[in-house]
């Protein structure tokens, strides 16, 4: 299967890198470029991706915006990947807020831009969990918790929260099994159950939540 990818910034050199180096890659296409926020919104409306690799900081309407939208219209039909040039920008966070399913750096390998679009089309969230912590400390303060994640929180069961907390730290489903020593097969049940619970699309959103909720904080290791 051949993944269908977007690209868009507003640098022409930058799109036209990213688009000579994914058309270079067996199972990835582009399928179109976009220089603003507006065009993004407008071309995948058109040629529907499966993943749109966004830059934040654009000119007629900012990436984050364009995320917004995007998921907003198309939901997990269609999956935001953000570039950024520092992982602990704030509009980072605000752009997994938006939906983004995850976040890579501009500078990143070239084997690790084509995994992670490989990552985020097959339905999971691209976390590095440094980095994720450090972006969303920016958006979500020690003393700002939600009494409504909270009484979400409270929803779901003991295993399902532990679990909940080993996702907020940035381990994958096989990582989880270990830790508990329990099957993969286990682990993904308990992750579906929570996700349905606590009306969270991926893990991005999961990890927002435990953060949120207080659940987890920027202090775990």
């Amino acid at each position: 299967m051949t993944l269908r990818v977007l690209v868009c910034d507003d640098q022409a050199l930058v799109r036209a890198g990213f688009s000579k180096l994914l058309e270079a890659t067996p199972g990835l296409t582009v399928v179109g470029e976009a220089a603003d926020g507006a065009q993004a919104v407008d071309l995948t409306k058109r040629v529907l991706p499966d993943v749109v690799l966004m830059d934040i900081r654009m000119p007629v309407l900012d990436g984050i915006s364009a995320t917004s939208r995007i998921v907003k219209a198309h939901g997990s039909r269609v999956r935001v990947l953000v570039l950024t040039t520092f992982g602990t920008d704030q509009y980072v966070a605000d752009a997994l807020r938006a939906g983004a399913s995850g976040f890579l750096l501009k500078d990143a390998p070239p084997d690790q831009l084509a995994n992670a679009i490989r990552v985020v089309a097959g339905g999971d969230a691209l976390l590095d969990p440094a980095v994720t912590r450090a972006v969303i400390a920016a958006a979500i303060g020690p003393d700002v918790r939600t009494t409504t994640a909270r009484t979400r929180l409270r929803d779901l069961t003991k295993r399902e929260t532990e679990i909940l907390t080993l996702v907020a730290r940035g381990l994958s489903n096989a990582e989880i099994a270990d830790h508990l020593v329990v099957s993969e097969a286990t682990v993904k049940t308990h992750v579906g159950h929570l996700f349905t619970k606590l009306d969270v699309r991926d893990r991005v959103q999961a990890v927002i939540f435990a953060y949120d909720s207080g659940l987890a904080t920027t202090g775990h290791g």
